[in-house]
């Protein structure tokens, strides 16, 4: 798998070992701006493989009634389509794109713990990857949901 290495960092968080960091170099773009900083790890349950993306609410994320605005929940879901495509090992997310999203909210997210997309992967085609999962905090379910990604080969950088 290729990932354009002058926009895109994914080295071992120092800060939280075993993880990793899912950063655009470029902090102006969404994920940074908007989003926050965002780890990952492969997780391996019974046998099966997830992914796990880690944000850090913050002020900004929550809503009028003081918890994480569904906008902020969906954009890390958004996001997790893409990680667990690199962190489980298929396809190539850099150039890919979100197809459709299916969410059910379940609960509240609190702006005082991290919120988790755990991910796995369904099915691979040879253009499109089924992924669902949920979006907890610690044993708290905030939402269930899954997606389809399209993906596209590499394009070259441009000069």
């Amino acid at each position: 798998m290729t990932f354009r290495d002058d926009v895109f960092e994914h080295a071992p968080d120092p800060d939280n070992p075993g993880w990793n960091r899912w950063d655009l170099k470029d902090q102006t773009l969404f994920n940074g701006a908007v989003m926050g900083r965002l780890i990952t790890r492969k997780e391996t349950i019974g046998g099966k493989d997830y992914c796990r993306l880690r944000m850090f609410p913050m002020r900004k994320h929550l809503n009028l009634q003081e918890v994480v605005h569904g906008a902020i929940t969906q954009s890390l879901i958004d996001i997790s389509l893409f990680t667990s495509m690199h962190t489980l090992g298929i396809g190539n997310a850099g150039p890919s794109v979100t197809l459709e999203i299916s969410t059910q909210f379940i609960g509240a997210g609190q702006g005082d713990r991290p919120l988790d997309a755990v991910t796995e992967i369904m099915r691979e085609t040879g253009k499109l990857v089924f992924v669902r999962g949920t979006v907890v905090q610690d044993d708290d379910a905030v939402a269930a949901f899954s997606g389809i990604v399209r993906k596209f080969k590499p394009r070259p950088p441009t000069q």
